[in-house]
């Protein structure tokens, strides 16, 4: 990885490759919210990473090629990081996302390829999200909140989105709502939010939460 970026730099690559990878279109309000920083801020890191190639502003914000291969090498450290924690460390699987945002950016590459041999080539993070790079072939998915009543799918990945609430990923550990977990939907309610049954237990599944978890289409 290039060492002359900034930490701040590379946590906004990878902002942006994660905002786009959920299909929503990259603005700076959306950067802001994501990161949980003021739109100034963003503004003028934006304006910056312009003017040093990362990122092209027109109507959205989009990475460069030199922005993209920064936000690749960040986004397959971070998750092959939360792989190894949880895999090999045995950390609980809901801290694993906070503690990988350390590890990402002091990874080099004779560790990266380490980690790689260790854990026999991963595709995805503990959270089911693809490590770029890594050839996974996504299954079709859709979104739990697109489930009908009495349909049973595997939940396939957790978006990121959620993997920024420490509480959220402790719930959804906790409910078993981990991937490869087979979700029965049993019931949704005119406001969207669900109930659902994960190994014979009833859970009941928020709106926000329910668009942000992916079950096999």
């Amino acid at each position: 990885m290039d060492t002359t970026y900034s930490v701040r730099y590379r946590e906004y690559v990878e902002a942006i490759w994660e905002i786009e990878e959920e299909g929503i279109p990259v603005i700076q309000a959306r950067i802001a919210d994501w990161l949980g920083v003021s739109r100034a801020s963003v503004s003028e890191m934006v304006h910056r990473m312009a003017e040093e190639g990362l990122v092209t502003t027109d109507r959205e914000i989009l990475l460069t090629e030199e922005g993209r291969h920064l936000a690749s090498v960040v986004v397959r450290r971070h998750r092959l990081a939360e792989r190894f924690l949880s895999e090999v460390l045995k950390l609980p699987w809901a801290k694993v996302h906070a503690e990988a945002e350390v590890w990402e950016t002091t990874i080099s590459d004779d560790v990266e390829k380490a980690m790689w041999a260790v854990m026999d080539d991963p595709k995805t993070c503990p959270h089911g999200n693809p490590i770029p790079g890594a050839g996974y072939k996504p299954p079709l998915m859709k979104p739990m909140a697109d489930m009908r009543a009495g349909e049973v799918q595997r939940l396939e990945r957790i978006s990121e989105e959620l993997e920024l609430d420490a509480d959220m990923m402790r719930f959804l550990d906790e409910s078993g709502l981990r991937p490869d977990a087979q979700v029965e939907l049993v019931q949704a309610d005119p406001h969207g939010a669900l109930t659902v049954k994960v190994n014979g237990d009833a859970v009941g599944v928020g709106t926000f939460a329910s668009q942000r978890l992916f079950v096999t289409a």
